[in-house]
């Protein structure tokens, strides 16, 4: 799955950097994606594939909290471009006479420095925060990686900073894009269902059914891993959640896109017939 995550993904990027057709801001953003997707995955699967072949599973502090910054950082930056994929998507369907006007090569090059940076931001935060604390006992992550949650019941010191922090701004990354995403799409499918032609709706459906698929899969699994109820909490179950939105979504997002894109299709074309 980690192979087929970056193969696929390298390959999104390589087709938006080469091909001309795919220089859209639609495309830009789905490269920056892709990207991301990449390092995401990157950093948590080598160090969980070293621990399943190798008998010494041990990480140090500074290994671990560096991983928890950069999950973090990545799993964020995702949030925040799906919110741009989806405005982005919004502008072309519900304002399209505006569309190359408000979404131009600046404002995109500046929505994706500020997910970048914001995201950046937010992890640095949260790892600083939890580099402070204290920790003692066996020190045993009962997890796959250094996730925010285990990592902190470890601590031996106090952690009600940190909770509040989590409980606060911790959410505000996850939130926001999605008010972001949810306020769009509402628009988009009221702008759909008022075009009269089937074959408008079903056109204009199609330009954002990839995308929409790919939130649907990344919010819905985190929606299920972290507002569940308690009572449905286990730590073997939280391992398996967790590989859904860390490893197996990131390997699909190509193949959502690719599988039904005409577009991008037609670059791959290109490139093997040129080969």
């Amino acid at each position: 799955m980690y192979l087929l995550n970056v193969l696929g993904n390298s390959t999104i990027i390589l087709l938006v950097s080469i091909d001309s057709h795919l220089r859209t801001p639609m495309y830009f953003f789905l490269g920056n994606l892709s990207f991301v997707d990449v390092c995401y995955t990157s950093s948590i699967v080598p160090k969980m594939l070293v621990n399943i072949v190798s008998n010494d599973k041990t990480v140090s502090l500074l290994g671990c909290i560096s991983q928890l910054y950069f999950f973090l950082w990545f799993a964020c930056t995702e949030c925040f471009l799906l919110a741009v994929m989806a405005y982005d998507r919004f502008v072309a369907i519900c304002n399209p006479l505006h569309y190359t006007v408000i979404i131009n090569q600046k404002a995109c090059f500046i929505f994706v420095i500020i997910s970048w940076l914001a995201s950046a931001l937010h992890s640095l935060l949260h790892s600083l925060m939890a580099s402070t604390l204290t920790y003692c006992g066996i020190n045993k992550v009962h997890h796959f990686f250094c996730d925010m949650g285990p990592l902190l019941q470890l601590a031996c010191s106090d952690i009600s900073i940190n909770k509040l922090l989590i409980y606060t701004e911790g959410g505000l990354p996850v939130l926001i894009p999605f008010l972001i995403v949810l306020y769009s799409y509402i628009y988009i499918i009221s702008s759909i269902l008022k075009i009269h032609s089937t074959d408008g709706r079903r056109k204009m459906f199609s330009t954002c059914s990839s995308h929409l698929t790919v939130v649907i899969l990344f919010y819905g699994t985190i929606a299920f891993m972290y507002l569940r109820p308690s009572s449905m909490s286990s730590v073997n179950y939280d391992k398996v959640l967790s590989v859904i939105y860390t490893v197996v979504a990131p390997m699909l997002n190509p193949f959502i896109y690719t599988l039904r894109n005409k577009e991008v299709k037609g670059a791959m074309k290109k490139i093997f017939v040129k080969k």
